[in-house]
Order: C-alpha cells, then sequence, then structure tokens
C-alpha cells in the first residue's frame, strides 16, 4: 500500500511525487495570501502591517514543528525503504507521542512570551494591539499546526503525496469562508483571520488522519507498538529535533530582518509584508521539492541505493532550478502588481517598499533552491552534522548583513541579508554532499547499511548489517 521510490527512472519518480507537494504548497500560499488579502482590503493597512509584524514569530514556530515532524518522517522513510514494518510501527507511534509533548510545550512558552517578544521586536504603538491579537491566536492553536505537520509528513514517508494535497485544498476553501464569516459577519478583526486559520488546519488535520488510516495499514497501531521504544525515540529525537532547532535558528535571523524593517516603521511593514507574501510561492515551490528529494533520499538510503541517490538529486537539481529562473522572471515582472493586491489605495511608499524587497531577492532564488535541494539529501543519509553547521553559518551571516548592510545600504541591505545567507550556507553543504558521494561511490546495497536504523535493529534482536530483500512493497 506504499509508494517505492527506489525503483524506476529517478526523474519521474521525483516529478510524480514533487507536483502534488507543489500543489498543496500553492494551496496553503493561496489560502495565506487570501488571509492576507481579505485582511487588507476589509480592516486596512495598519491591520495588514500587524498581521506582517508578527508573521516571523509564526513563522518560526511552524519552521520549528515542520523541522521536527520531518525529521520524523525521514526516519520512518529510511525504515519503509528497509522493508522494516515493525520499525515503521515504532517510528509512527514515537511520532505521535513526541508531537503531543511538542505541542503542550510549545503552546506553553509561546503565549507567555508573546507581550516580551512584540516588544523586542519594537513593534509600532498604533498596530501594537491588533498584533498581539493576531499572534496569540495563532499560537493558542499550535496543537493544530502540529497535528496536519505530523500526519502529513507521515503519509508522504509512507509514498502518499496526494492526500495531503486533497485535505490542504479543502483547507484552504474553509480558510477563505471562515475569513470572511468571521471578519465581515462576526466582526472579530484579525483575531477572526488567526481562528480561521486554525480551525481550518485543524479539521484539514482530522480529515486527513481518518483517511490515511483507513488507507494504510501500517498506521493500525497496536498496544505493543507503544512498548519498548527508548532506542526509538533517541534516533527520531537525534534527526527531528536538529532540524527543528535548525530551521528555527534560521527563521531568527529573519526575525533580525522583520525587527529592523519595525523600526522603519508602518509603511515599511506593509511593504514588506505585502513582498514577502508573494515572495512566499517561492519558498514553498522550493520546499516542496527538498521535501520529495527528502523521502526520495531516505528510502534509498535505507535500501542501501547510493548511485540512484547521486541520479535523483541531480534530477531534484535541474527541476527545482528551472523553476526558479522561471519564478525569478516572474516575480520581477510583476513586482508593480503586488501591492494593490493587498491594500486599495497604498501610498508611494509602501510600494517602493515592496518592489525593493523583490528586486533583491528574486535574483537569487538559485541559491534557495541548491540550499534545499542538497540539506534535504545530506540531511536523509544521516548526517545532521552539517546541515546544522550551514544552519548557524546561514544565522550568522543573516544577522551580520541585516545590521551592517542596512546602515551602508538601508533597506535594500536589510533585503540582500537573505541570499547572502543561502550562498553561504550553499558553499558548505556542496563541499559536505560532494564527500559524501565520493566516500561512497560504487557502494551497493550488499556494502552499504544505514546507519541511523542500526540501534534499532539491534534493540530488537536483528542482526546488525542485516539489510532485508528489496522484494518487499515500499512507497513514499
Amino acid at each position: 500500500m506504499t509508494q517505492d521510490l527506489t525503483k524506476g527512472k529517478p526523474f519521474q519518480v521525483l516529478l510524480r511525487f514533487s507536483l502534488p507537494v507543489i500543489g498543496g504548497n500553492l494551496f496553503q500560499l493561496f489560502y495565506t495570501l487570501a488571509d492576507t488579502i481579505i485582511v487588507g482590503k476589509t480592516l486596512g493597512a495598519d491591520a495588514l502591517a500587524a498581521v506582517g509584524a508578527t508573521s516571523i514569530i509564526i513563522y518560526l514556530v511552524l519552521c520549528f514543528i515542520q523541522g521536527v515532524t520531518g525529521g520524523f518522517g525521514i526516519c520512518l522513510g529510511q525504515r519503509c525503504g528497509a522493508k522494516d514494518e515493525a520499525g515503521m510501527r515504532r517510528s509512527v507511534a514515537v511520532s505521535m507521542i513526541w508531537s503531543i509533548l511538542f505541542t503542550i510545550l510549545l503552546t506553553g512558552i509561546c503565549c507567555i512570551l508573546a507581550h516580551p517578544i512584540l516588544h523586542w521586536m519594537q513593534t509600532p504603538d498604533q498596530i501594537y494591539d491588533m498584533a498581539y491579537e493576531y499572534m496569540f491566536a495563532v499560537l493558542l492553536g499550535t496543537g493544530a499546526t502540529v497535528f496536519y505537520n505530523m500526519i502529513s509528513n507521515i503519509l508522504r514517508a509512507l509514498g502518499d503525496s496526494r492526500t495531503p494535497l486533497y485535505f490542504l485544498i479543502f483547507s484552504s476553501l474553509l480558510n477563505i469562508v471562515l475569513d470572511l464569516v468571521f471578519i465581515l459577519n462576526f466582526h472579530m478583526g484579525v483575531g477572526g483571520a488567526a481562528w480561521a486559520t486554525v480551525l481550518s488546519q485543524l479539521l484539514s488535520a482530522v480529515l486527513c488522519t481518518i483517511f490515511g488510516v483507513k488507507k494504510f495499514e501500517i498506521l493500525h497501531l497496536r498496544r505493543g507498538d507503544f512498548h519498548g521504544l527508548k532506542h526509538d525515540t533517541i534516533f527520531h529525537l537525534k534527526t527531528g529535533f536538529p532540524m527543528g532547532f535548525q530551521m528555527s535558528v534560521m527563521c531568527i535571523g529573519q526575525l533580525a530582518m522583520q525587527a529592523a524593517v519595525n523600526a522603519i516603521g508602518a509603511e515599511a511593514i506593509a511593504g514588506y509584508t505585502a513582498a514577502n507574501k508573494v515572495d512566499q510561492l517561492s519558498v514553498l515551490i522550493n520546499n516542496a521539492f527538498g521535501v520529495a528529494i527528502a523521502s526520495y533520499v531516505a528510502q534509498n538510503y535505507g535500501a542501501g541505493k547510493w548511485d540512484r541517490i547521486r541520479s535523483g538529486v541531480k534530477a531534484g537539481l535541474i527541476q527545482t532550478e528551472a523553476v526558479n529562473i522561471l519564478l525569478g522572471i516572474l516575480v520581477i515582472g510583476g513586482r508593480n502588481l503586488v501591492v494593490p493586491m493587498f491594500i486599495d489605495t497604498p501610498t508611494d511608499s509602501i510600494v517602493r517598499y515592496a518592489n525593493g524587497y523583490l528586486l533583491a531577492v528574486a535574483p537569487f532564488y538559485l541559491l534557495m533552491g541548491l540550499l534545499l535541494i542538497v540539506r534535504s539529501s545530506v540531511q536523509s543519509m544521516g548526517n545532521g552534522k552539517a546541515p546544522f553547521a550551514a544552519c548557524i553559518t546561514e544565522l550568522v551571516l543573516r544577522i551580520i548583513a541585516t545590521f551592517g548592510l542596512s546602515a551602508l545600504l538601508g533597506y535594500v541591505g536589510i533585503c540582500l541579508a537573505s541570499p547572502i545567507a543561502w550562498l553561504g550556507a550553499d558553499l558548505l553543504l556542496v563541499v559536505v554532499y560532494c564527500s559524501m558521494m565520493k566516500k561512497n561511490r560504487g557502494k551497493t546495497l550488499a556494502s552499504a547499511e544505514p546507519r541511523n536504523a542500526v540501534p534499532a535493529q539491534r534493540a530488537h534482536g536483528q542482526r546488525a548489517g542485516a539489510v532485508p530483500s528489496q522484494n518487499g512493497g515500499c512507497e513514499r
């Protein structure tokens, strides 16, 4: 019942798997855009600035959740590639337990620190109350975000990238309807937009889980699957937590950028927010290719197929960068249409700030695509240290560029911080990836064992080094 990414032509396999993920991310962008447009058109520029001023905090939490659950998905994907059914069940059990614990921890911390964070970010007084209302509501619904990302990554690890797409489409449409009802009919302001997002995501996660349980026998967990999880927990936390932490650390750099923009004023925030919402198109599409290559590499790493990993990464880069070239052209060419999407009568300053950001970032989408493909590949091959080092490099460069270049170039210097950070991380990761490929050149299933699978195998009485037959079915 699962999809085997260890067979078939890599280019075609990746493309088929990527398209539903891209579709899901596009609908995610669609409903976040709709959310922002409805707020801007119905509540005004200050409300748009309030949502934008808090978006990076919400994104930071989301990045941690996506990183942790994505790491859990890699663990499941590796065991799927190794045809370890018992290990797959334990992997799902560990993912469920720790997702619940992370939900409790994150919700408590985020809600308590909401006011201090807004003060630290120099949120202007004229939008402070709306910013707090929006951020607190979204953070209070952290559990819905964790729930949806957990089940989505589990299904993708099993080879099903379509089910999350279908329910994300449903969630997107529901979110728009709830936005209009909560804002126009119930007059809930920016808080209504936040609750619309939380409720639509929660319902999508519930329906996705029901469908997934019906489709995949492996998700029919038994009581025994929750016993003896010490080694599995260590394996998952060693993979998931560093990924969540490193994605959050990357967001800290973006947090510094947002704080620098906030200090300029509400018009800069509004322009920066509008540009960022459109820029998310490239981020989400590149993330989709990253998700696809992570699943592909994890399964083939579990099966010990190094030559196939090499071919798949090459195919993934070709697909990703071709799309990035097209996106860069579209964003730069259509930049003057961005702000009017969100505000009926924008000032010239708001338009100038939005265009400045897009002109500074869009030409460098190729660097972001390279980063996501190589980082996802290295992580899925069991190397967590290099991606973490790259993430620290990215953070340091982003902060230095934000405050250093802003002193020289002003707002444009802040915008250039992202391309500079991508370049620094790329240089490190490409060297590490090439070294790993060179070291394992010529290795086959018989000679290559997934390192991260060893603790779990030994813990359950399996012979270290034993690799299951390729005849079993496994799809992600």
